[in-house]
């Protein structure tokens, strides 16, 4: 599961068809035209990087456990493959029973993450895009843009682009500058929390 997976239907979503124009029609335009990758862009901000590592942390654990479910599941289907000689009917009835349950609590509790993952991504996406779009809204007025195309999205192919018309990382850079991402590691300490084991004072010398 990744983040850029929101992000083509966030593309179509926001701006006008994937089409970010000053302009109210072509016969209007007048000032340079761009293309932009919004699924790179998204993905390469420090910001977007630091929700995607989040977002994948943040599921980890569900992640275990499921793995922990299909393990079980195929120790099962092991014992009954290999012992199935020595096993009296009551047990191969057991253990099959016993898959079979294990067996739909991992389709529910998968079902269940898949739902709760892209739910959560597509709000990330959703806040990520929002913020690029002021970013770009800004760029292009003070570039001289009048449209700009994303050429990440199927509903704006774009068959030719000089790479100079190429906008993507510019917008990344700007990003940044506008929104930086705060590291975990410039959190200032928990008042009153416990100084490590190795912080603390040298013993003493015993007195003679």
């Amino acid at each position: 599961m990744k983040i850029r997976l929101a992000v083509t239907i966030l593309a179509a979503a926001l701006a006008v068809p994937a089409v970010w124009a000053q302009a109210g029609s072509a016969s209007a335009v007048t000032g340079k035209i761009g293309v932009l990758n919004m699924e790179v862009a998204i993905t390469s901000t420090e910001e977007g990087k630091q929700a995607a590592n989040e977002l994948t942390a943040k599921f980890a654990p569900r992640q275990t456990e499921l793995q922990n479910l299909q393990k079980q599941i195929q120790d099962i289907a092991t014992r009954l493959q290999t012992t199935s000689n020595t096993l009296s009917d009551d047990e191969k009835y057991r253990l099959s029973r016993e898959s079979d349950q294990l067996s739909r609590n991992l389709q529910r509790k998968q079902t269940e993450a898949r739902d709760d993952y892209q739910e959560a991504q597509q709000d990330l996406i959703n806040t990520l895009g929002r913020k690029l779009m002021t970013v770009l809204d800004k760029y292009s007025r003070e570039n001289g843009f009048s449209v700009i195309f994303d050429n990440s999205s199927q509903q704006t192919p774009v068959i030719y682009a000089a790479p100079a018309t190429d906008v993507t990382q510019d917008i990344i850079k700007l990003y940044d500058q506008n929104y930086p991402v705060k590291s975990a590691a410039a959190k200032p300490a928990t008042p009153g929390a416990a100084k490590p084991a190795s912080q603390k004072p040298p013993p003493q010398p015993q007195k003679q």
